[in-house]
């Protein structure tokens, strides 16, 4: 089962079930997606969905943050419960190890070997890691281990 035809079977069963959270969770995404779609003028892949998701995620994450700081627990309860939805439908987040074992396996493999070649090492880092890490964190990483390389 695809992902988008998972979307659509949850949809209806929140629909069935009445459950409103999920419903608009759901909707929300399924949104998201459809709108996604119509600017690639395609249909999305397994892949592009998870990338619309995670941008997804991503925004409910700083809406949390924002409503914290504001002391609107009511919406950031809310905003929450939606993230919870949607994450059950991204890849497992990895450790920041992994991440910096794939950055180093990147950067043998396109031959880096100072900040310069920055671009080159995310070029072809962020589509391995897409949907499974952040790319502050992918950014964070390539950056110190590049760093270190260009002081030896």
């Amino acid at each position: 089962m695809s992902l988008a035809e998972r979307l659509d079977e949850d949809l209806r069963e929140a629909l069935r079930s009445r459950d409103e959270r999920r419903k608009i969770a759901l909707r929300m995404a399924k949104a998201a997606i459809h709108n996604a779609e119509v600017a690639a003028r395609a249909t999305l892949d397994d892949a592009g969905i998870v990338a619309v998701l995670s941008k997804q995620a991503r925004q409910h994450q700083e809406s949390i943050e924002e409503f914290r700081k504001g002391n609107r627990s009511d919406l950031v309860a809310k905003e929450e419960a939606e993230l919870a939805f949607l994450k059950a439908y991204l890849p497992e987040p990895i450790s920041q190890a992994e991440i910096e074992q794939a950055a180093r396996e990147v950067i043998a493999v396109v031959g880096a070997i100072g900040p310069a070649d920055k671009g080159k090492v995310m070029q072809a880092l962020i589509p391995k890691l897409s949907g499974k890490a952040d790319g502050r964190q992918i950014n964070a990483v390539v950056t110190e281990l590049l760093s270190s390389r260009s002081s030896r």
